[in-house]
């Protein structure tokens, strides 16, 4: 990656990297400190999904305020909303409140996110978007786990500091994006593929696309619940979580490169036998530190790696013009899973105690391994056209990230094997072979495929 590239991508990266911190630091806090307030697992559970319904609410409407006000202003209002909502939630513990406060917080988030990825795809063609994206997951994921660390500090601290703490982050996040001398870049208002249309191409990148949003809702925000109660302090807690983010950083790719020389669905198929094991172990076996932070970096690893294999499944199957609005589809697909999951669970939670958490994760893992292994029954799995991709969560703008030059290829060269003209009507397939030949890096693909959204 060339010095002027890595320049450019540096300021947003280094604003998520910041904002990312305190956003993973705050997922747990507050599953805490309800908890110690003596709020119900139901009521924690709802606060916990006005978050996931604040992402899903931006996804769908961000983009238009973007196109409106531009995007260092933009950046600069999500980032101080963010820093606004925290405050307040320091100030006051109050559950309603904070289900309002989570859901503003929400999409405020998301528009962070669409600012820093939209900046993202302006810095390079396709060619190099594989790599920007793995710099975005490191920065995301290593954010994350620092995050989760920082608990046992705010353990020490007084009640409203660590929401202080949250709120200055959210702050300086605004300074690297706010001093770089350059014009926003342009972005087009994001159209995803409807859900149905999203069914007839790739049941099972809808599936599982929902199930990963099931499972790491539930995840980040009532694996501490769960071992709050189990006994452990707040700073085992916040090393419990580290671990289970570094797994799904850490696996992931391992796990994508598998799915490139295997069936994707037969990878599904594992990492839900996997997932059920490992919960079934987690209640069953004595909840030792060592043997539960083992398991739970392998549960880490399988979550996090369900919704890039899912979604690189999927686009094995879609037409290249049809392959940034199917990721943006996917991704909303993802977000209405993690908005259910805390609701869906917490009574079951209520009904067979904590361990209810891996009763509900066991039981989506075998609901995955048998829908999957029904769809691979009804239909042959197509062969992966290109190599694993990471994804990690994003904008529905900033999916157009993992739509690289050698996915868009691929998808090409697929469409001239099988007839695709009628998967997703509503979008062109296959360009000309002149046409490919005339541009060796397909920027009238991308170029065709932005315009569509």
């Amino acid at each position: 990656m060339s010095r002027q590239l890595l320049s450019m991508a540096l300021a947003p990266l280094l604003g998520l990297f910041i904002l990312g911190i305190g956003n993973g630091f705050l997922a747990s806090l507050i599953t805490l400190r309800l908890d110690a307030a003596g709020e119900s697992v139901t009521t924690i559970g709802w606060v916990s999904a006005a978050y996931y319904i604040g992402l899903a609410i931006g996804a769908l409407f961000n983009d238009r305020l973007l196109l409106r006000i531009g995007h260092i202003r933009a950046y600069a209002c999500f980032a101080s909303l963010v820093a606004v909502t925290v405050l307040l939630q320091g100030l006051w513990l109050n559950a309603p409140l904070w289900f309002t406060l989570r859901l503003i917080g929400g999409w405020a988030t998301l528009g962070v996110y669409l600012v820093i990825e939209s900046w993202l795809l302006t810095a390079a063609d396709t060619r190099v978007r594989g790599r920007l994206l793995a710099l975005y997951m490191i920065a995301l994921y290593g954010a994350g786990v620092i995050g989760q660390l920082l608990l046992g500090v705010a353990d020490r601290a007084g009640a409203s500091q660590p929401f202080m703490v949250i709120a200055m982050l959210a702050s300086l996040s605004v300074l690297p994006l706010g001093m770089i001398p350059r014009v926003s870049p342009l972005i087009e208002h994001a159209e995803p593929l409807s859900p149905w249309r999203l069914i007839t191409v790739t049941p099972t990148g809808v599936m599982g696309c929902f199930g990963s949003g099931l499972a790491v809702s539930a995840i980040y925000s009532l694996l501490p619940l769960y071992l709050q109660r189990s006994g452990f302090e707040v700073q085992q807690i916040g090393e419990m979580m580290a671990i289970v983010i570094l797994g799904g950083m850490l696996l992931q790719y391992p796990i994508g490169r598998w799915s490139d020389r295997h069936d994707r669905q037969i990878v599904l198929i594992m990492i839900g036998v996997v997932l059920a094991v490992l919960c079934g172990g987690v209640i069953l076996l004595p909840n030792l530190p060592g043997l539960l932070a083992a398991m739970l970096f392998l549960v880490g690893g399988g979550v996090f790696a369900i919704y890039p294999v899912a979604v690189s499944h999927a686009a094995d199957r879609a037409p290249a013009g049809a392959l940034v609005r199917m990721s943006q589809g996917l991704l909303l697909i993802n977000a209405l899973g993690a908005t259910l999951s805390p609701p869906l669970i917490t009574p079951l939670m209520i009904h067979v105690g904590n361990v209810g958490l891996f009763v509900a994760l066991a039981g989506l893992g075998v609901a995955l391994v048998v829908f999957f292994v029904w769809r691979r029954s009804r239909r042959p799995a197509p062969v992966p056209v290109a190599p694993f991709t990471s994804n990690p969560q994003q904008s529905v703008v900033g999916a157009e990230l993992s739509v690289t030059d050698e996915l868009v290829q691929g998808a090409i060269e697929h469409e001239h094997q099988e007839d695709l003209s009628q998967v997703v009507p509503d979008v062109e397939t296959a360009l000309p072979d002149d046409v490919v030949a005339a541009d060796g890096h397909n920027d009238q693909v991308t170029t065709a495929s932005a315009s569509e959204r």
